[in-house]
């Protein structure tokens, strides 16, 4: 049915279900934030699991289409494009934020330790691109690792919220995760998780219709999968993020902010392990390329900045932002310009 649609009308269609993606992301970054005051999970525990996993739908349907349809770079790139992508959302949610450096003031160990998973997961796709090519039943042993210790990451970040072995030191510009009414801590909140999974349903169906109108621009127009992936797909599907990334930090929410990102993230990667069983022809990671394994290695490399920055907790860089912001801002440009202009 889309391929039957003229170029004007698809890029209608795609523009439609982006719009429909980031209004439902809006409302969805009010929602989480009220369930992590009322339940008292914590700004970062809801933004790393609950929030960070429902803007990823999106995406995830994206590349899990891409992989069912027989393309892996498709559905790779735009797993880890997005991964790239979202961690410069963080970096431009610095140059909105008034205060100082955004990550010193959301200081938080889940934040740490949802990154430290992050370049763990990140790490496991590139030993199996790097390794034997074995797979059971189509599926690599690693995206089996992966799905495991993504359950055991969220269980340990739990136990983090509940009893953390260590505080970030308090500074005037350090903003703390605490409800803005007390009073509403233990009220229900039936009705907006009922709402917030109405919302994610939403932006799950209209990341199928972006991943089949990003298919047909790659087989209309002769496209690398790559690059419709890593900087077409990847960037619309990530709107979310950017959406509920500025409205937190606006709400004052910064371990919500930092946490959805990082989250997020994440989640993404398992973007990979649902790809891999979606892919029949055998493991998706030895169906990839090394344009895909480009922005693995962009994705790392950015998150290992900003787990400096989190560590570090400057409290003004350059231009106002931190400089591991600016450091971020960088190296995407520079991965943009290597995938345009070097490798196009």
């Amino acid at each position: 049915m889309m391929a039957e649609l003229s170029t004007l009308w698809l890029v209608l269609v795609s523009l439609g279900a982006a719009a429909v993606v980031v209004l439902a992301a809006i409302k969805a970054t009010v929602l989480a934030d009220i369930i992590a005051d009322r339940t008292r999970m914590g700004e970062a525990v809801a933004g790393a699991i609950v929030l960070g996993a429902a803007t990823s739908l999106a995406g995830i349907v994206v590349s899990v289409s891409a992989a069912w349809q027989g393309d892996p770079s498709y559905a790779v790139s735009n797993a880890v494009g997005g991964i790239a992508v979202q961690t410069l959302f963080l970096a431009l949610a610095d140059l909105f934020y008034r205060g100082p450096n955004l990550e010193h003031a959301a200081a938080e160990p889940a934040n740490l330790f949802q990154t430290v998973l992050l370049i763990g997961f990140l790490s496991l796709p590139v030993a199996a691109m790097a390794g034997p090519d074995v797979a059971a039943w189509g599926v690599h042993p690693a995206s089996v690792i992966m799905a495991v210790a993504y359950v055991v990451g969220v269980k340990l970040t739990m136990s983090m919220r509940e009893q953390p072995m260590w505080r970030p030191v308090k500074t005037s510009a350090t903003r703390e995760d605490a409800p803005e009414d007390e009073s509403e801590a233990g009220k229900p909140v039936r009705r907006h998780v009922m709402l917030f999974a109405i919302l994610v349903a939403l932006m799950g169906l209209s990341g199928w219709v972006i991943s089949q109108s990003g298919g047909v621009f790659i087989a209309r127009f002769g496209l690398s999968s790559s690059l419709v992936g890593a900087l077409g797909t990847a960037v619309v599907t990530s709107l979310p993020e950017l959406v509920t990334t500025l409205t937190a930090v606006r709400r004052g929410a910064l371990q919500l902010a930092v946490g959805g990102i990082i989250g997020g993230n994440t989640f993404d990667t398992l973007f990979l392990v649902f790809s891999d069983v979606a892919y029949r022809e055998g493991s998706i990671y030895h169906a990839a390329g090394p344009d895909d394994l480009f922005w693995i290695a962009t994705g790392l490399l950015m998150t290992v900045i900003l787990l400096s920055g989190l560590i570090l907790r400057q409290r003004e860089g350059p231009a106002r932002i931190g400089g591991e912001s600016v450091l971020i801002i960088l190296v995407y440009a520079t991965a943009v310009g290597v995938e345009v202009w070097l490798k196009g």
